[in-house]
């Protein structure tokens, strides 16, 4: 017989970000994925409450990826008291690492920035976590391997499958007595540049699954050619072109692509500038474990010297006052932080520079506002006029759209009986709601925070 348990919904419900569920089931509590909530500031404020449950009770968490909205709310758990395992792949565990460094000193700096400025409404302006709460974090971080089963005790199994969606992604199988959860985290894209296509889910009772893009096909456009044409066209105008970039996959791909142009003989002769000090280190984590990726070390190794990859600030002072034509891939994605920040105060009010988006743009941020035709943006208490032209390519998403969802499903063998459909905007994972009833017949729910599913 089945235990009884429940699975408590503490993030992604009707929004991408914030990805936490917490588990509990004979007599042990456990999380899948511990992540930030980002965009909308009634969002970002979700970050600063304490979780409805003890932290000192949680037994240990389990780790989809490790991007921020996953992992980002790591340190603050620990600040509550958790001190069990943090579970992940050994590239996840690597990627949280970076990631969570980096995070603690950007919340840092911009905490000093704010009370030197005086820009914020609190006084003082306080970090959301510090290095210091970083450090107490990443020794509970421990390597899980794929494809194997693994005992945590009391009726609970558990098993990895890589989702393609970045270095280390993986979804998981839960077994608790005979119920079979599963737990999609973000699936990638099929075929990917970098990475091999999705594993799928054979049996599931409980799933949870994302829908980033459950609304929508990403569009069949040739990739390299629209990256070609935006770059020539901003160079034959003597701008700028700045890609704002996520650290992880996102960066090594773009740095693929225009590599792959650069030896076509089609570009021409300008500095490409790689200026993320996370995506500098995430580099390393790409040739640690190129066995994840399909792309040969030597090619990697090739890519890698073509760009000036960023280690001081000094140096993006330099190249900023140089307004010479160049690309600059630069953190972050959504324009919420880090140095495109600095770049985009100087160039976003020239009409030859082009800001090119090439990933997912969450409601609330400045990436979001861009993209729907912002004007004037506020960065860093200051305000911008925007005449650089905004331009987009959507074929580049790690996230598959409603189609690669929905092969995703294809080879689950029953009927779920419950069918939770999580990391989506409310109006887009309805939509795919929708769009699973009329073609598997499976009643799909889209949970609200803090709902609780019990079996």
């Amino acid at each position: 017989m089945s235990q009884k348990g429940f699975i408590q919904v503490l993030g992604a419900a009707g929004t991408v970000t914030g990805s936490k569920y917490l588990i509990s089931a004979n007599g042990k509590k456990f999380l899948v994925d511990c992540g930030l909530f980002q965009g909308l500031k009634e969002l970002r404020l979700l970050n600063w409450n304490p979780l409805p449950v003890d932290a000192t009770t949680i037994d240990f968490i389990l780790l989809t990826h490790g991007h921020l909205d996953h992992v980002g709310y790591l340190p603050r758990l620990v600040q509550a008291g958790f001190k069990g395992k943090i579970h992940g792949t050994a590239p996840t565990i690597e990627i949280a690492t970076i990631v969570l460094n980096d995070t603690g000193k950007i919340q840092e700096e911009e905490a000093a920035q704010a009370n030197r400025f005086n820009y914020s409404k609190h006084a003082p302006a306080m970090p959301l976590y510090d290095l210091k709460d970083v450090a107490r974090t990443l020794p509970l971080l421990s390597e899980i391997k794929t494809d194997e089963w693994i005992d945590f005790g009391d009726g609970i199994k558990v098993c990895y499958h890589t989702n393609g969606h970045i270095i280390g992604s993986a979804f998981i199988e839960i077994h608790i007595g005979e119920k079979k959860l599963v737990f999609s985290g973000d699936i990638g894209q099929s075929p990917d540049i970098l990475l091999s296509p999705p594993n799928r889910p054979k049996e599931a009772d409980i799933l949870f699954v994302e829908s980033t893009y459950g609304d929508r096909l990403h569009p069949k456009e040739n990739v390299p050619d629209r990256l070609k044409e935006i770059i020539l066209q901003t160079v034959s105008k003597g701008g700028t072109l700045i890609i704002p970039s996520f650290a992880v996959e996102r960066t090594q791909t773009l740095m693929y692509l225009i590599w792959q142009l650069k030896k076509s003989g089609t570009l021409p002769d300008i500095p490409l500038i790689m200026d993320s000090p996370m995506g500098s280190h995430v580099l390393g984590t790409f040739q640690k474990f190129n066995d994840w990726l399909k792309l040969p070390v030597g090619d990697f190794e090739e890519m890698t010297k073509i760009f000036h990859v960023v280690s001081e600030f000094k140096e993006t002072q330099a190249f900023i006052g140089n307004h010479a034509p160049k690309i600059v891939i630069a953190g972050s994605g959504m324009i919420t932080g880090g140095r495109v920040l600095n770049y985009l105060q100087e160039y976003i009010g020239k009409p030859e520079t082009t800001l090119l988006m090439v990933g997912y743009q969450a409601e609330g941020t400045r990436g979001r506002q861009l993209q729907d035709g912002l004007t004037e943006v506020k960065i860093y208490g200051k305000y911008y006029t925007v005449k650089a032209r905004i331009e987009m390519i959507k074929g580049l998403s790690a996230h598959a759209d409603q189609n690669g969802l929905l092969q995703w499903l294809s080879e689950v063998k029953n009927k779920p009986e419950r069918v939770m459909i999580t990391h989506g905007e409310k109006r887009v994972a309805d939509v795919f709601r929708v769009k699973l009833k009329d073609v598997y017949g499976w009643e799909g729910t889209v949970p609200k925070l803090n709902d609780i599913i019990e079996w």
